[in-house]
């Protein structure tokens, strides 16, 4: 890619008391350059400001061109954050995959909804899965040269004929020659296998999993990790996609299955390796395995412990709850059905506070067409559809993971503002546990 493709980075934020704050950046700036680069996404950002002297070229709002020098400690951060980590564009997937999210959204919706990310990027910075499919020789060597590690890998199947019939692409049957590659470069990927049933499971399922399991060796294994993820599907999927939702009997098999491999992957390395996540076991209704399961959550990111990590983390938060509010306050919180179970000691840990009263409501998602439901796809439909007849009390608790990133807006572009107003109620959006319980306490 030229640097005539790469777009100067547009400044949103300059944190105060920062080196760039003290230089006099303003947001709507842009930075052109940096010791004479452009840099293509925010790797190369961090990777050139990591220099003592920063010669930088910057636009102002009224597209002015300046030159700033700045001289600094190695590490220092300079305190800027910018509009996308990507400066030169996403690179998209052009897999397709019957199970992509993105083919099972009704149309109309807003433009980045239909983004198919595929970028290794993304995956270094965020943990975002890719499939490598789509990464030309000069990414390749990026990676090798940059040192991308850890990166994020949407397996799925090791089989070639299997793997190409989920992604629909020629490409994908070159995985275990991917594997290698990492594994001779001393690089780590961190895998997930979302199952289709009739597809990848059964004795398919396990020849991955035990493929992968043969890049698990050494000081430096190329696959640290495994999650295994059942596939969810929407009434919005494409016609004839060939694949069938998981039923309660399949998740059960799957999770005996899954659990059998695990045994003797701790037996050999002494690491569970690869994980169910979380959904399997509310599928299957089945207890969710112990906290020490989990080692280090590896993959918390794919839901695997995340609902054990959240009721350990309410455990400890719980401390700070208060004997009694000063004032009588109601509240509804919204989740998920698949969590109603799970998440019931945590309701009743809160209506122990005297004058506190926490109705959790489980829904279903009436908009995407499922039974059983995950937390952060319910859409301010569904919410309104629950809701609009009922007493919701002082206020909603609505779990952030509902809302785009650093937006208000539900994935059916809903926002929360217009949830408030057509319920006529007050939304309160929390994060995290802390930030839960501060907010059912009058402190948030």
């Amino acid at each position: 890619m030229s640097d005539a493709a790469i777009r100067p980075a547009l400044i949103t934020a300059v944190l105060p008391n920062s080196i760039a704050a003290e230089v006099g950046f303003e947001v709507g700036d842009r930075l052109v350059s940096i010791n004479g680069q452009r840099p293509r996404d925010l790797i190369d950002y961090q990777f050139l400001c990591a220099d003592e002297f920063l010669a930088l070229e910057v636009l102002d709002n009224a597209g002015t061109a300046h030159q700033v020098e700045i001289e600094k400690e190695y590490d220092d951060d300079l305190g800027l954050e910018f509009e996308t980590a990507l400066f030169d564009g996403l690179i998209q997937c052009n897999n397709r995959c019957p199970f992509c999210f993105i083919d099972q959204q009704p149309p109309g919706m807003r433009q980045t909804l239909y983004l198919k990310d595929d970028d290794y990027r993304l995956s270094f910075l965020y943990g975002s899965y890719l499939t490598l499919t789509n990464l030309s020789q000069r990414e390749w060597n990026r990676i090798e040269q940059m040192r991308l590690s850890p990166l994020f890998v949407s397996v799925h199947a090791t089989e070639p004929d299997v793997r190409e019939r989920l992604l629909k692409n020629s490409r994908a049957g070159q995985i275990l020659d991917q594997l290698r590659w990492f594994q001779e470069r001393r690089l780590q990927i961190h895998a997930q296998v979302v199952v289709c049933p009739g597809i990848n499971d059964g004795d398919h399922l396990t020849r991955t999993l035990i493929d992968l399991f043969q890049f698990h060796q050494g000081d430096v294994p190329a696959v640290a990790s495994v999650a295994v993820v059942p596939v969810g599907l929407t009434r919005f999927r494409p016609p004839e996609d060939e694949l069938i939702p998981v039923s309660r009997e399949a998740a059960r098999a799957i999770v005996a299955q899954v659990q059998e491999l695990q045994a003797k992957f701790r037996q050999q390395v002494g690491s569970t390796f690869a994980w169910l996540a979380d959904e399997w076991f509310l599928l299957a209704q089945q207890d969710l395995p112990p906290e020490s399961h989990y080692e280090d959550y590896p993959q918390i990111g794919n839901g695997v412990g995340s609902i054990r990590q959240f009721l350990k983390q309410f455990q400890e938060a719980a401390r700070q709850l208060p004997a009694q509010l000063s004032t009588p306050r109601r509240f509804t919180w919204i989740v998920g059905n698949a969590v109603e179970q799970a998440f019931q000691p945590i309701v009743q840990r809160l209506n122990q506070v005297a004058g506190l009263e926490v109705t959790m409501t489980p829904l279903a998602s009436e908009y995407w067409g499922q039974s059983i439901t995950v937390t952060g796809l319910l859409t301010g439909t569904d919410i309104w559809e629950a809701l609009r007849d009922r007493d919701p009390g002082d206020a909603i608790l609505l779990p952030a993971l509902m809302l785009k990133h650093d937006d208000t807006c539900f994935l059916d572009d809903m926002t929360v503002t217009e949830l408030e107003q057509r319920l006529n109620t007050s939304i309160l959006v929390v994060g995290d546990v802390e930030h839960l319980i501060e907010t059912v306490s009058g402190k948030g």
